[in-house]
């Protein structure tokens, strides 16, 4: 196998998805607080459990995302 074979082959094989396939798409976060909440664990309002204030969305992007 040559070495453009061997590129070609590098770049054709698919990525691992380390992204869970469980329907999420993003997490609410407190600014205030610090603390996440993915979408898929919320019940009820976007509401920080520590200071009661409303969280913020943040859409998940890119395969690293901690969402």
């Amino acid at each position: 196998m040559g070495l453009i074979e061997s590129l070609k082959t590098a770049f054709a094989s698919s990525a691992p998805n380390d992204r869970p396939d469980d329907g999420s798409n993003g997490a609410y976060w407190c600014d205030d607080c610090d603390i996440r909440i993915r979408d898929v664990d919320l019940e009820g309002e976007p509401v920080c459990p520590n200071c009661e204030t409303e969280m913020r969305f943040e859409r998940s992007t890119g395969r690293s995302c901690a969402c």
